[in-house]
């Protein structure tokens, strides 16, 4: 979680160079994260945007109002938290200009590792910045809606949404946006010709690795995505391609909440991180929660980082398991339940 750079843009308010927003003002949050602190006297109403399941209950549970995509308009103030995607953090620019009243209020923050200060002389050039403040190892910077959006229809041009192979649109800020994951396409070339029966995409993303499985895999009866990224869930449906029944899309993080049907098999390409350092315990957790939506017999396929310890947890979960195949980055493994 983005602890440091969540202090960071709150810090203007604390230190006085911005007014606080008062009781009955409505401010937008882009791209909330668990953590934050308001600053004592920030009374306004926070209508937060978070895409990421994990982090969305997080915040449910802490009883803020949150959704997904952003909803709304005519916002007093506009907060925007920047992560790590490039395109992506332009893009929720754009959203607070476009849902911000004219004249409004618009603080952005992020840790130096991340790019901010690059951000904020792109943005500078766009929209004249009221002013910036470095703190927490990052920088925060302000400006002020303005009355046309010019400056956000340059931004979304410049970050147009992708399609790859004339067939798979994505967009900045999901998993291998860009391209064919090569790990993904390494599963997919390795897996049977004979799936049958009902199947699941464990972290399915924009839809890669499904939309292959449909359209090799005639004998199925059923296909079931499952992914914490909602913008990549919503891209995925339209990825999937034409099928004989009606895909299930399912915005869910795997690792805290249950399956409720149960599988023929399971395909899978599990995340090892959620900040930059290997969390291999994420990839457990999601073989384990594979096992459990996995019927008696039923295979999981997946592929993951040849450097991951996966081989034990696959033998606690499985009644057998085996690589079957494996190139200079990743490593692809058949268990049977």
């Amino acid at each position: 979680m983005a602890a440091e750079p969540l202090k960071t843009l709150f810090h203007p308010f604390e230190a006085e160079a911005l007014p606080l927003p008062q009781k009955g003002e409505r401010v937008l949050f882009l791209g909330a994260e668990p953590g934050f602190r308001l600053p004592e006297g920030f009374e306004a109403a926070l209508h937060l945007v978070q895409g990421f399941r994990p982090h969305f209950r997080v915040l449910e549970r802490a009883g803020h109002t949150v959704t997904p995509r952003p909803e709304g308009d005519a916002f007093d103030a506009g907060l925007v938290l920047v992560g790590r995607h490039r395109g992506q953090n332009e893009t929720r620019i754009v959203e607070a200009i476009e849902r911000v009243a004219p004249g409004g209020l618009i603080v952005v923050a992020g840790g130096k590792e991340d790019g901010i200060d690059s951000l904020r002389k792109r943005i500078d050039e766009l929209v004249p910045l009221e002013g910036h403040l470095p703190k927490h190892h990052g920088i925060a910077f302000w400006l002020r809606r303005p009355v046309d959006l010019a400056a956000a229809e340059k931004l979304r041009t410049a970050n147009p949404v992708a399609l790859i192979e004339g067939r798979f649109r994505t967009a900045p800020g999901m998993f291998s946006f860009d391209r064919i994951d090569a790990g993904s396409k390494l599963l997919v070339d390795n897996l049977p010709k004979d799936l049958r029966g009902n199947i699941a995409d464990f972290c399915a993303g924009w839809g890669y690795v499904a939309a292959e499985v449909a359209a090799r895999s005639p004998g199925l009866t059923g296909l079931d995505l499952y992914e914490a990224d909602f913008d990549a869930l919503e891209a995925a449906k339209g990825n999937i391609g034409q099928t004989g029944f009606e895909p299930g899309f399912f915005w869910i993080d795997l690792l805290s909440e249950p399956v409720e049907r149960r599988y023929d098999a399971i395909v899978m390409n599990p995340p090892f991180h959620r900040s930059r350092a290997a969390e291999p315990e994420i990839g457990a957790g999601m073989i384990q929660a594979a096992g459990k939506a996995l019927k008696p017999g039923g295979r999981l396929f997946m592929v993951a980082n040849r450097q991951l310890p996966y081989e034990p947890v696959l033998k606690a979960v499985f009644s057998s398991h085996a690589e079957i195949a494996r190139d200079g980055m990743f490593k692809v493994f058949v268990a049977r339940r």
